[in-house]
């Protein structure tokens, strides 16, 4: 068993993932940078005690630069710190946004795959030939049934628009020209007209005088009358 092994133990440990070691890294970050504050200010201290004691008390002057120098330092190496911490996190927040898009990519072809499972090239090709011809079955038959074959074959159609033309000039005939058929007269009674004729007749005979029987040539003019 190694030394670490007998100091941690041997069971093994299972690493964080890559979101919670992007959280840790983060956190170090902040703490990094309240001690970047923090030596920033010590600095100037420090530099404002060098100022004071510079003509009155140079030892303490010189201390003061002493110190002054280990934080800058200490301030130099946490920027360098915090730049290699931010490069890991960068390039674990690409490591994390990259799995999570190969994950998302895996199961979308996981699931075309299942989708997939139960079909066949061939078959599909078969199935869009199947339909085709079906279509094209269905408009055959469209056209077969609208097409009127047997209904009306024997009628001719030039016969059809004589008789037409015909019935138009007869309108025309009726309704511009005004010829048409003649319109019948009123038949005359005959019974009136021979009892107006026999009256007459009579009365002609009536009116005659007596003088006039007496007349030899009015008889021979009545006797031929009658």
């Amino acid at each position: 068993m190694s030394f670490f092994g007998k100091m941690f133990g041997s069971k093994k440990e299972t690493g964080p993932t890559t979101g919670e070691a992007i959280q840790k890294l983060r956190e170090t970050e902040n703490m990094l940078i309240k001690k970047q504050e923090f030596l920033e200010t010590k600095i100037e201290q420090e530099l404002d005690m060098a100022r004071k004691n510079a003509s009155k008390n140079k030892r303490a002057a010189i201390q003061a630069l002493k110190r002054k120098k280990r934080y800058e330092k200490q301030l130099q190496q946490i920027d360098g710190t915090l730049s290699t911490i931010e490069m890991q996190r960068e390039a674990l927040e690409s490591a994390n946004t990259n799995t999570a898009v190969l994950t998302t990519m895996k199961n979308a072809a996981d699931a075309l795959k299942a989708a997939h499972q139960n079909m066949d090239v061939d078959q599909v090709h078969d199935m869009m030939d199947d339909i085709a011809e079906q279509q094209d079955v269905a408009k055959e038959i469209s056209d077969a049934i609208s097409n009127p074959v047997a209904f009306g074959a024997d009628i001719d159609d030039e016969e059809l628009e004589r008789e037409l033309d015909e019935l138009e000039q007869e309108n025309f005939d009726k309704e511009i020209i005004g010829i048409g058929e003649p319109t019948p007269l009123p038949e005359v009674p005959t019974d009136d007209v021979k009892e107006k004729a026999g009256g007459t007749k009579q009365k002609e005979k009536k009116q005659p005088a007596n003088d006039d029987m007496n007349d030899p040539s009015m008889k021979e003019l009545l006797a031929w009358a009658e």
